[in-house]
């Protein structure tokens, strides 16, 4: 328990506290809300902190009541209150460990909702099979952490599943934690589309984008061309009799983003709108960075490529190229349980690569 007391120093405890009373200061100003865009960004600065801060000022008091009883009980030894002592001390390192891994969404945007698209690669209907898994996988993730989500377009297979689907992920931290998956999965199984029961290799492509503001990205209207459209796939009658379905395709940079399953032509657009901005930020922050590698992610969902591969046949196992950190219990990978895949990605060193070359 005594490594505990150094971390408020590993995380700066002591210049956030400073920080968050200079802003406290600003926020009370005169003048604070002249600039309305730019007084929202410090409150939402302001509150990423306190939600730093404000978790380890209460784990630093739990800790110091734990040792105090040890303290005690060494004084007086009584076995009823020590089996409780060991309990919230047991139950202080694990509130500690998910603190901890919540101090490594520092990015940017890591605090956001999450857009995120899977598209069939290689593999044919496989593929397709393998994104509706996929899609379950993220969807059961959401449903285990109190995400809420919304398909906001979705593209059948031929024969099953999806050639793509995109959900919008709602909640604190949303993009922190499944930026992690970005990149290309790979499924081995025993084909259950192949009467002779062989074992077949499919790829899907995850795209992870942080939700983005409108007034965070400049579009000029000229720039974009607005098309309306019938939908098809899921949704009943209604979608397929009334152009609701948006595309929305950015000229300069050819970026063309798809939203159908809003019965509101209102809605399917602003659902657009929020992708295409998103889609913009992506390209504007990978041009700054100058970051090829990350660009590499956007090549085809096919051998070589993966980030983490799913075996099912001969034997069971996922493990993650990037980490190597792996899990025997595929089952349960499969039914979103993906924690220890991103824990594993938010501790590994900052120059591992992303993906297998």
């Amino acid at each position: 328990m005594v490594a505990w007391t150094r971390l408020g120093g590993i995380f700066d405890v002591p210049g956030k506290q400073r920080l968050i009373g200079e802003l406290e200061d600003k926020s009370a100003e005169p003048t604070f809300w002249d600039d309305p865009t730019e007084a929202n960004k410090l409150l939402q600065k302001l509150a990423r902190l306190k939600d730093v801060v404000n978790p380890w000022k209460e784990l630093d008091q739990r800790e110091r009541d734990v040792q105090e009883y040890y303290l005690l009980l060494k004084e007086e030894p009584n076995d009823e209150i020590e089996v409780e002592t060991d309990q919230m001390a047991l139950k202080l390192l694990d509130d500690l460990e998910k603190y901890e891994l919540q101090t490594l969404l520092s990015g940017e945007h890591d605090h956001r909702n999450a857009i995120l698209e899977i598209n069939a690669g290689a593999g044919g209907s496989e593929a397709c099979d393998w994104a509706s898994m996929l899609f379950r996988l993220y969807t059961r993730y959401c449903e285990r952490h109190g995400y809420k989500y919304e398909i906001l377009s979705e593209t059948p297979g031929d024969v099953t599943g999806y050639r793509s689907v995109q959900i919008q992920v709602l909640g604190t931290n949303a993009y922190g934690y499944l930026k992690a998956e970005n990149g290309v999965h790979r499924l081995v199984r025993i084909s259950p589309f192949d009467s002779n029961a062989r074992r077949h290799t499919s790829f899907c492509k995850v795209e992870i984008l942080p939700e983005i503001e409108e007034n965070e990205v400049q579009i000029n209207p000229d720039e974009i061309k607005v098309e309306t459209l019938r939908a098809g796939g899921a949704g009943g009658q209604h979608v397929n009799k009334t152009e609701s379905a948006i595309r929305i395709t950015h000229i300069p940079t050819g970026i063309v983003v798809n939203c159908q399953n809003e019965r509101s032509q209102h809605k399917n657009r602003a659902a657009a709108m929020s992708v295409l901005l998103a889609r913009l930020a992506e390209v504007e922050r990978l041009r700054q960075a100058g970051d090829l590698n990350a660009m590499k992610v956007t090549g085809p969902a096919e051998w070589g490529r993966q980030i983490r591969s799913y075996v099912l046949q001969p034997y069971t196992l996922v493990k993650d190229h990037r980490t190597g950190f792996e899990n025997a219990n595929t089952t349960g990978v499969l039914d979103g349980d993906i924690d220890g895949f991103i824990e594993a990605f938010l501790k590994r060193p900052p120059s591992e690569g992303t993906f297998i070359e």
